[in-house]
């Protein structure tokens, strides 16, 4: 089992990376975010968010404020996204069920989680995640945080991925499988419609 990093190298800020490595919330919203922007955006977005709202990130604060509010911090320049609006809900929906389901704790996700499909199934309950953003989490938890239930190899996700970056240098060839993955998968959809 690989021992925690103190650090995650998923953005080119020091800072961002020590905070993925030591919130999980920190990096359960930059996987959130991780959509339609680039994985280094999306992955120092949580430290932003976190240095915007004056102190540690807090799944109970963040649900309980005025959705108004947490869109103000998201749009503040720079947008800590893209679509600055709906991931600010999406951000506060999934600290909502942090707080319903988990006790306010993102770590709550995974802690004595007893198996691989267990886990996947919680990772999967979490707004804003689908079935391959939940395989890549699984992937990630087990691969740089060394969270490794029995089986969870087989519900991570088996492609590359941001569970495979152990360097910010491997970003660019993550980028690239994912686009080749892309195109393939346009190409075969353009392939049956023709047939």
């Amino acid at each position: 089992m690989p021992s925690r990093p103190s650090a995650l190298h998923f953005t080119p800020d020091p800072d961002a990376n020590r905070l993925l490595a030591r919130d999980p919330l920190a990096l359960m919203l930059g996987m959130l975010l991780d959509q339609q922007v680039t994985m280094e955006s999306a992955f120092v977005a949580p430290a932003r968010l976190r240095e915007r709202l004056g102190g540690e990130l807090d799944a109970g604060a963040i649900a309980a404020m005025d959705l108004a509010d947490l869109e103000a911090v998201f749009k503040e320049r720079p947008a800590l996204h893209r679509f600055p609006g709906s991931m600010a809900k999406r951000t506060q929906e999934l600290c909502a069920h942090l707080v319903a389901e988990h006790g306010g704790r993102a770590d709550a996700v995974w802690k004595g989680v007893p198996s691989g499909d267990a886990l996947f199934a919680r990772v999967k309950a979490l707004p804003g995640y689908g079935n391959d953003k939940a395989r890549i989490f699984v992937g990630l938890l087990g691969k740089r945080l060394g969270i490794q239930p029995q089986g969870w190899e087989t519900v991570a996700a088996d492609w590359k991925s941001i569970a495979d970056v152990d360097s910010f240098e491997r970003i660019a060839e993550i980028r690239a499988a994912k686009q080749a993955m892309k195109q393939a998968a346009k190409a075969a959809k353009a392939s049956s419609a023709r047939s």
